[in-house]
């Protein structure tokens, strides 16, 4: 029973994994066909899927990771109501739950990592990485400026850039501290995830051009896709550093 049982989650799984590359097939062609409708359509199921897949496959949930994707799949799906609510309630409530997505897998991050260590052996490491987000925030803001009142919205957009790049620093400097497989994937798909936001944000605001959007949903599902192998693994034991 147990050998037949381990037979059909891995064939539901195959099943999953095709389905998802098909998804992925069908925003590409209808992206470069122009059908808006349909590509933001594949687009949106995508992550869902890949969601689906890791609550089937998975026995032992990681509690961070499962909010993130629970979140991120949420407001990616609210695509297909946008037409039956007021549009303020769309970019609040959408943005509102990637910032929390952002922000529970930062702490998934965080629960990990000593603040000892870090501050005794990554002094340099840190102050690069804070003058390195300040300068991508502002980039990004002064982007978005021209198109954004001072408003609730202005704050959105920074609170979304700001979580955002807290992941990748905080992926950063685990993996400076770790150096081991699952913090290495935690970092790319946190770096994965920042270049898709960036290029989001030109197809938004700059030109919306069909490669643009192409590389930000590949860019995003590169990103699920190491996220999800690190949620397999768990952390190899680390010596901590001591400074000599």
């Amino acid at each position: 029973m147990d050998f037949n049982h381990k037979i059909l989650v891995m064939n539901k799984l195959k099943i999953m994994i095709s389905i998802v590359i098909l998804f992925y097939l069908g925003f590409v062609i209808f992206q470069f066909s122009n059908n808006a409708f349909w590509a933001n359509a594949f687009d949106a199921l995508l992550i869902p899927l890949i969601s689906i897949v890791y609550f089937q496959r998975e026995k032992k949930i990681d509690l961070y990771f499962a909010l993130f994707l629970i979140c991120y799949s949420i407001s990616d799906l609210m695509i297909f109501i946008v037409d039956f609510m007021p549009y303020s309630y769309f970019y609040y409530i959408g943005n509102g739950l990637y910032i929390c997505a952002y922000i529970a897998l930062l702490i998934g991050v965080l629960k990990s990592l000593s603040f000892l260590n870090i501050v005794k052996n990554f002094k340099l490491h840190f102050i690069v990485l804070t003058i390195l987000n300040v300068y991508i925030a502002y980039v990004l803001q002064d982007i978005v400026n021209p198109y954004v009142d001072m408003t609730n919205e202005y704050f959105v957009e920074i609170s979304y850039n700001i979580s955002m790049l807290l992941l990748l620093s905080a992926s950063l400097l685990n993996y400076f501290c770790r150096d081991d497989r699952k913090s290495l994937l935690i970092f790319l798909g946190s770096l994965s995830i920042v270049f898709s936001e960036v290029l989001g944000v030109a197809y938004l605001y700059v030109s919306q051009q069909n490669l643009l959007n192409f590389l930000v949903t590949s860019l995003t599902l590169l990103a699920f896709y190491f996220y999800y192998i690190q949620a397999t693994l768990d952390y190899e034991e680390v010596t901590e550093l001591v400074s000599e």
